[in-house]
């Protein structure tokens, strides 16, 4: 069936997708450019990248992972939003713990996505943040909805601290969790240094046991050494 053409007026939605993965980025520009009221104009693959596209295209909207090379999505987002004030910046995420939603919409995101929402939805979220200046787009579960709007902790993990955590419970070696997140060891290390001490952990494995029962990290998984 093929798809209704946008009236004379209808605006078209510029976009930057930034994604550390290329073939999540194609495959996202496929389904956003089968609408003829939505054009890709920029791709980038690190947190750095994506404010250097919003300073170039100064898109309506910037589609950007929360794991990425770089700096925190927070800092990015903010980056973001001074270089471009007019842009809308619309998480993608693999998960939805309350401290991560509350950081990325406190610094000022539009839209906070679970990659597991259809094509409708994504296409949905951003003509809605385009067309109303003042409306916050959340597709996210339940769970991850009502535990952002109990109380934040006293020293939330950060989006960084909780992607490192997140390889931690996938069994990944410092080394390998280091290669991943493209930092050093010892960065690696400070960063569990501090999760230690927000969480009040003595381990990794105790952590991550941590994280789960608090619902910064799903369900249990395989816990790997140092």
């Amino acid at each position: 069936m093929p798809m209704p053409m946008p009236s004379p007026n209808e605006r078209v939605v510029t976009v930057v997708i930034a994604d550390d993965h290329a073939l999540f980025r194609e495959g996202l520009r496929e389904i956003l450019e089968a609408h003829d009221d939505m054009t890709v104009v920029g791709e980038a693959a690190t947190g750095d990248e994506a404010v250097a596209q919003a300073v170039r295209h100064r898109p309506d909207i910037v589609l950007l992972d929360v794991e990425m090379p770089g700096p925190e999505a927070a800092d990015t987002v903010t980056a973001i939003r001074r270089a471009s004030p007019a842009t809308g910046v619309i998480i993608l995420s693999m998960y939805d713990g309350p401290e991560v939603l509350r950081q990325l919409i406190g610094a000022g995101s539009r839209g906070y996505l679970l990659k597991s929402v259809n094509r409708v939805e994504l296409v949905a979220a951003l003509r809605s943040v385009v067309a109303d200046d003042d409306r916050i787009v959340l597709a996210v579960s339940r769970e991850g909805l009502s535990r952002m709007q109990q109380p934040a902790s006293q020293d939330p993990l950060s989006v960084r601290e909780l992607e490192l955590l997140h390889l931690v419970a996938a069994a990944l070696s410092n080394s390998q969790i280091a290669t991943r997140m493209d930092i050093t060891v010892p960065t690696v290390k400070r960063h569990l240094r501090n999760i230690f001490m927000k969480l009040g952990a003595v381990s990794r494995m105790d952590a991550v046991n941590r994280a789960v029962d608090n619902g910064l990290l799903p369900g249990r998984q395989s816990h790997g050494a140092s």
